[in-house]
Protein backbone atom coordinates (compact mmCIF):
# COMPACT_ATOMS: atom_id res chain seq x y z
CA UNK A 1 0.00 0.00 0.00
CA UNK A 2 1.18 3.52 -0.90
CA UNK A 3 0.20 6.85 0.60
CA UNK A 4 1.02 9.90 -1.33
CA UNK A 5 0.63 13.52 -1.38
CA UNK A 6 1.47 16.74 -2.26
CA UNK A 7 1.86 20.40 -1.27
CA UNK A 8 2.99 23.90 -2.53
CA UNK A 9 5.67 26.33 -2.16
CA UNK A 10 4.71 30.12 -0.96
CA UNK A 11 5.57 33.22 -1.91
CA UNK A 12 5.37 36.43 0.82
CA UNK A 13 4.05 39.02 -1.14
CA UNK A 14 4.11 41.87 1.56
CA UNK A 15 5.59 42.27 5.41
CA UNK A 16 8.48 39.99 5.66
CA UNK A 17 10.85 41.54 8.61
CA UNK A 18 7.87 43.98 10.23
CA UNK A 19 5.80 40.77 10.76
CA UNK A 20 8.62 39.97 13.55
CA UNK A 21 7.42 43.37 15.18
CA UNK A 22 3.89 42.80 15.17
CA UNK A 23 2.87 43.75 11.68
CA UNK A 24 0.60 41.71 9.54
CA UNK A 25 2.53 39.90 6.55
CA UNK A 26 0.54 38.63 3.58
CA UNK A 27 1.51 34.89 2.09
CA UNK A 28 0.26 32.83 -0.63
CA UNK A 29 0.87 29.58 -1.51
CA UNK A 30 2.31 29.30 -5.64
CA UNK A 31 2.23 26.53 -8.16
CA UNK A 32 5.05 24.90 -7.70
CA UNK A 33 4.94 21.64 -5.37
CA UNK A 34 6.88 19.06 -3.26
CA UNK A 35 5.32 15.29 -3.56
CA UNK A 36 5.85 12.48 -0.83
CA UNK A 37 5.40 8.89 -1.77
CA UNK A 38 5.12 6.76 1.68
CA UNK A 39 4.90 3.05 1.40
CA UNK A 40 5.59 0.16 4.49
CA UNK A 41 8.32 -1.77 4.35
CA UNK A 42 9.91 -4.80 6.03
CA UNK A 43 11.94 -4.29 9.00
CA UNK A 44 12.03 -0.88 11.55
CA UNK A 45 13.99 1.16 9.56
CA UNK A 46 13.04 4.59 8.05
CA UNK A 47 14.55 5.12 4.23
CA UNK A 48 14.30 8.53 2.74
CA UNK A 49 14.97 9.09 -1.29
CA UNK A 50 14.88 12.47 -2.65
CA UNK A 51 16.80 14.43 -4.87
CA UNK A 52 18.91 16.07 -2.61
CA UNK A 53 19.81 12.98 -1.22
CA UNK A 54 19.23 9.62 0.95
CA UNK A 55 19.20 8.75 4.69
CA UNK A 56 18.44 5.37 5.84
CA UNK A 57 18.13 4.93 9.74
CA UNK A 58 16.51 2.44 12.38
CA UNK A 59 13.43 3.97 13.98
CA UNK A 60 14.07 5.14 17.70
CA UNK A 61 17.16 8.00 16.69
CA UNK A 62 17.48 11.10 18.94
CA UNK A 63 16.76 13.57 16.12
CA UNK A 64 19.93 15.83 18.03
CA UNK A 65 21.74 12.98 16.48
CA UNK A 66 20.93 13.16 12.84
CA UNK A 67 22.80 15.95 10.73
CA UNK A 68 20.28 15.80 7.80
CA UNK A 69 18.22 17.93 5.65
CA UNK A 70 15.78 15.45 5.38
CA UNK A 71 15.42 14.97 9.34
CA UNK A 72 11.58 16.33 9.55
CA UNK A 73 10.93 13.03 7.51
CA UNK A 74 12.31 11.04 9.93
CA UNK A 75 10.87 13.09 12.46
CA UNK A 76 7.13 12.50 11.03
CA UNK A 77 8.24 9.14 10.57
CA UNK A 78 9.24 7.45 13.83
CA UNK A 79 6.89 9.30 15.88
CA UNK A 80 3.71 7.65 13.29
CA UNK A 81 5.69 4.47 13.77
CA UNK A 82 5.71 4.52 18.00
CA UNK A 83 3.04 1.74 18.00
CA UNK A 84 3.35 0.16 14.29
CA UNK A 85 5.78 -3.16 13.64
CA UNK A 86 7.06 -1.90 10.32
CA UNK A 87 9.47 0.32 8.68
CA UNK A 88 8.73 2.83 5.74
CA UNK A 89 10.34 4.21 2.76
CA UNK A 90 9.60 7.75 1.33
CA UNK A 91 10.32 9.66 -1.63
CA UNK A 92 10.52 12.88 -1.75
CA UNK A 93 10.32 15.01 -5.37
CA UNK A 94 10.38 18.96 -5.69
CA UNK A 95 9.38 21.53 -8.17
CA UNK A 96 10.50 23.92 -5.60
CA UNK A 97 13.89 25.98 -5.61
CA UNK A 98 15.53 24.73 -2.14
CA UNK A 99 16.35 27.82 0.24
CA UNK A 100 15.47 30.36 -1.60
CA UNK A 101 12.23 31.70 0.95
CA UNK A 102 10.01 30.04 -1.39
CA UNK A 103 8.85 27.82 1.24
CA UNK A 104 10.29 23.92 0.35
CA UNK A 105 11.02 23.13 4.31
CA UNK A 106 7.49 23.82 4.83
CA UNK A 107 5.55 22.06 1.73
CA UNK A 108 8.02 19.18 2.40
CA UNK A 109 6.76 19.02 6.33
CA UNK A 110 2.82 19.06 5.12
CA UNK A 111 3.70 16.60 2.29
CA UNK A 112 5.29 14.60 5.01
CA UNK A 113 2.99 14.74 7.23
CA UNK A 114 -0.50 13.87 5.11
CA UNK A 115 1.53 10.97 3.21
CA UNK A 116 3.24 9.40 6.23
CA UNK A 117 0.37 9.69 8.46
CA UNK A 118 -1.97 8.40 6.06
CA UNK A 119 -0.43 5.34 5.55
CA UNK A 120 -2.20 4.31 9.07
CA UNK A 121 -5.13 6.31 9.55
CA UNK A 122 -7.25 9.12 8.15
CA UNK A 123 -6.24 12.39 9.44
CA UNK A 124 -7.70 16.08 8.84
CA UNK A 125 -6.01 18.92 7.75
CA UNK A 126 -5.69 20.65 11.35
CA UNK A 127 -4.19 17.59 12.51
CA UNK A 128 -1.63 17.34 9.35
CA UNK A 129 -0.86 20.98 9.98
CA UNK A 130 0.09 20.18 13.74
CA UNK A 131 2.82 17.73 12.61
CA UNK A 132 3.92 19.59 9.86
CA UNK A 133 4.50 22.80 12.16
CA UNK A 134 6.41 19.78 14.80
CA UNK A 135 8.37 18.36 12.27
CA UNK A 136 9.30 21.42 10.38
CA UNK A 137 10.64 23.06 14.24
CA UNK A 138 13.13 20.20 13.73
CA UNK A 139 15.05 22.40 11.24
CA UNK A 140 13.79 26.09 12.56
CA UNK A 141 12.75 26.02 15.93
CA UNK A 142 11.27 29.63 16.29
CA UNK A 143 8.94 28.92 12.99
CA UNK A 144 5.50 30.56 13.33
CA UNK A 145 3.98 28.11 11.56
CA UNK A 146 2.70 30.77 9.48
CA UNK A 147 4.57 28.87 6.02
CA UNK A 148 3.31 25.35 7.10
CA UNK A 149 -0.12 26.87 7.25
CA UNK A 150 -0.43 28.43 3.87
CA UNK A 151 1.18 25.59 2.49
CA UNK A 152 -1.66 23.31 3.97
CA UNK A 153 -5.03 25.36 2.87
CA UNK A 154 -3.44 27.22 -0.24
CA UNK A 155 -4.22 30.65 -1.34
CA UNK A 156 -3.35 34.05 0.19
CA UNK A 157 -3.70 34.89 3.86
CA UNK A 158 -2.64 37.51 6.52
CA UNK A 159 -0.84 36.31 9.49
CA UNK A 160 0.10 38.77 12.75
CA UNK A 161 1.53 37.61 15.99
CA UNK A 162 -1.42 38.44 18.00
CA UNK A 163 -4.11 36.57 15.99
CA UNK A 164 -2.81 34.27 13.90
CA UNK A 165 -3.92 33.37 10.48
CA UNK A 166 -6.45 34.30 8.37
CA UNK A 167 -7.68 33.00 5.20
CA UNK A 168 -8.19 35.97 2.30
CA UNK A 169 -11.10 34.58 0.52
CA UNK A 170 -10.34 36.84 -2.73
CA UNK A 171 -8.98 35.21 -5.49
CA UNK A 172 -6.95 37.53 -7.47
CA UNK A 173 -5.46 36.63 -11.14
CA UNK A 174 -2.08 37.31 -11.32
CA UNK A 175 1.46 36.23 -11.97
CA UNK A 176 4.36 36.22 -9.71
CA UNK A 177 7.94 36.40 -11.98
CA UNK A 178 9.96 34.50 -9.57
CA UNK A 179 13.84 35.47 -9.97
CA UNK A 180 16.99 33.62 -8.32
CA UNK A 181 20.05 35.79 -7.13
CA UNK A 182 21.68 32.48 -6.47
CA UNK A 183 23.52 34.10 -3.49
CA UNK A 184 23.79 32.18 -0.24
CA UNK A 185 22.16 33.90 3.02
CA UNK A 186 21.41 33.39 6.36
CA UNK A 187 17.98 34.35 7.70
CA UNK A 188 18.79 34.51 10.95
CA UNK A 189 21.63 37.19 10.38
CA UNK A 190 19.62 39.48 8.24
CA UNK A 191 16.95 39.32 11.00
CA UNK A 192 19.91 39.96 13.48
CA UNK A 193 20.38 43.44 11.43
CA UNK A 194 16.87 44.44 10.99
CA UNK A 195 16.78 44.01 14.91
CA UNK A 196 19.93 45.98 15.24
CA UNK A 197 18.18 48.92 12.85
CA UNK A 198 15.26 49.03 15.35
CA UNK A 199 17.41 49.15 18.69
CA UNK A 200 19.71 52.33 16.93
CA UNK A 201 16.73 54.07 15.78
CA UNK A 202 13.45 53.35 17.42
CA UNK A 203 11.48 56.27 16.24
CA UNK A 204 12.54 55.49 12.65
CA UNK A 205 11.57 51.84 12.95
CA UNK A 206 7.99 52.55 14.72
CA UNK A 207 7.24 54.81 11.60
CA UNK A 208 8.37 52.36 8.95
CA UNK A 209 6.20 49.67 10.74
CA UNK A 210 3.07 52.25 11.16
CA UNK A 211 3.67 52.76 7.12
CA UNK A 212 3.60 49.34 6.86
CA UNK A 213 0.56 48.53 8.53
CA UNK A 214 -1.27 50.64 6.47
CA UNK A 215 0.30 49.39 3.07
CA UNK A 216 -0.82 45.75 4.24
CA UNK A 217 -4.55 46.89 4.64
CA UNK A 218 -4.82 48.93 1.54
CA UNK A 219 -3.20 45.51 -0.20
CA UNK A 220 -6.18 43.33 1.30
CA UNK A 221 -8.94 45.79 -0.14
CA UNK A 222 -6.45 45.96 -3.76
CA UNK A 223 -6.51 41.89 -4.11
CA UNK A 224 -10.21 42.22 -3.48
CA UNK A 225 -10.47 44.02 -6.61
CA UNK A 226 -8.00 42.82 -8.38
CA UNK A 227 -6.37 45.98 -9.05
CA UNK A 228 -3.03 44.10 -10.20
CA UNK A 229 -1.70 47.92 -11.12
CA UNK A 230 -2.21 49.73 -7.64
CA UNK A 231 -0.79 46.40 -6.47
CA UNK A 232 2.10 47.33 -8.26
CA UNK A 233 2.56 50.38 -6.93
CA UNK A 234 2.36 49.10 -3.43
CA UNK A 235 4.90 46.14 -4.16
CA UNK A 236 7.50 49.38 -5.30
CA UNK A 237 6.48 50.86 -2.01
CA UNK A 238 7.20 47.75 0.20
CA UNK A 239 10.47 47.49 -1.24
CA UNK A 240 11.49 50.71 -0.59
CA UNK A 241 10.78 50.22 2.91
CA UNK A 242 12.82 46.76 2.47
CA UNK A 243 15.92 48.99 1.62
CA UNK A 244 15.53 51.33 4.27
CA UNK A 245 15.95 48.43 6.87
CA UNK A 246 19.36 47.10 5.19
CA UNK A 247 17.86 44.40 3.72
CA UNK A 248 19.07 44.73 0.34
CA UNK A 249 22.35 44.74 -1.40
CA UNK A 250 23.61 45.63 -5.10
CA UNK A 251 22.92 42.31 -6.58
CA UNK A 252 19.16 42.34 -5.47
CA UNK A 253 18.36 45.95 -6.53
CA UNK A 254 19.49 45.37 -10.02
CA UNK A 255 17.13 42.21 -9.92
CA UNK A 256 14.43 44.65 -8.93
CA UNK A 257 15.19 47.64 -11.56
CA UNK A 258 15.06 44.31 -14.44
CA UNK A 259 11.48 43.44 -12.77
CA UNK A 260 10.43 47.13 -12.22
CA UNK A 261 11.47 47.67 -16.31
CA UNK A 262 8.31 45.43 -17.46
CA UNK A 263 6.40 44.80 -15.19
CA UNK A 264 4.34 46.16 -12.15
CA UNK A 265 6.58 46.48 -9.76
CA UNK A 266 9.03 44.03 -8.39
CA UNK A 267 10.39 43.55 -4.88
CA UNK A 268 12.16 41.01 -2.37
CA UNK A 269 10.72 38.01 -0.76
CA UNK A 270 12.00 36.49 2.79
CA UNK A 271 14.36 37.25 4.59
CA UNK A 272 16.66 39.54 1.69
CA UNK A 273 20.45 39.29 1.64
CA UNK A 274 19.77 36.88 -0.98
CA UNK A 275 17.77 34.65 -1.99
CA UNK A 276 15.04 35.18 -4.63
CA UNK A 277 12.50 38.58 -5.28
CA UNK A 278 9.21 38.84 -7.47
CA UNK A 279 7.83 40.82 -10.36
CA UNK A 280 4.01 41.43 -10.46
CA UNK A 281 2.72 40.66 -14.34
CA UNK A 282 -0.37 39.68 -15.97
CA UNK A 283 -0.61 37.88 -19.34
CA UNK A 284 0.17 41.99 -20.96
CA UNK A 285 3.26 41.64 -20.05
CA UNK A 286 4.48 38.29 -18.12
CA UNK A 287 6.56 37.26 -21.18
CA UNK A 288 8.19 40.52 -21.50
CA UNK A 289 9.18 40.33 -17.67
CA UNK A 290 10.36 36.93 -18.34
CA UNK A 291 12.76 37.85 -21.08
CA UNK A 292 14.39 40.80 -19.71
CA UNK A 293 15.52 38.73 -16.29
CA UNK A 294 16.63 35.98 -19.14
CA UNK A 295 18.52 38.32 -21.27
CA UNK A 296 20.65 39.36 -18.08
CA UNK A 297 21.32 35.36 -17.59
CA UNK A 298 19.14 34.83 -14.47
CA UNK A 299 17.46 32.18 -13.45
CA UNK A 300 13.37 32.56 -12.88
CA UNK A 301 10.31 30.71 -13.68
CA UNK A 302 6.54 31.99 -13.94
CA UNK A 303 3.94 31.16 -11.09
CA UNK A 304 0.29 31.30 -10.22
CA UNK A 305 -1.36 31.34 -6.78
CA UNK A 306 -2.23 27.61 -6.01
CA UNK A 307 -5.95 27.86 -4.29
CA UNK A 308 -5.52 24.13 -3.64
CA UNK A 309 -3.24 23.41 -1.22
CA UNK A 310 -2.40 20.32 0.56
CA UNK A 311 -3.17 17.36 -2.41
CA UNK A 312 -3.52 13.52 -1.03
CA UNK A 313 -4.09 10.89 -3.99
Amino acid sequence: MKSKASAPGKVILFGEHFVVYGVKAILCAINKRITVTAEKIEGEKISIKSNIGNLELETGKLISEINSPLKPFYYLADKILKNENTGIEIIVKSDIPLGVGLGSSSACCVAGAAAISRLFKKTSKEEILSLAIEAEKTIFKNTSGADCTVCTYGGIMDYDKGNGFHKIESEPNFHLVIANSNMEHSTESVVDDVRKFKENDENRFSSLCEIESKLVKDVLGLLKGNDIKKLGIKVKENQEYLETIGISNTKLREMIQIGQNASFGAKITGAGGGGCIYALADESNLKQTINQFKDKNYDCFSVKIDFKGLDTF
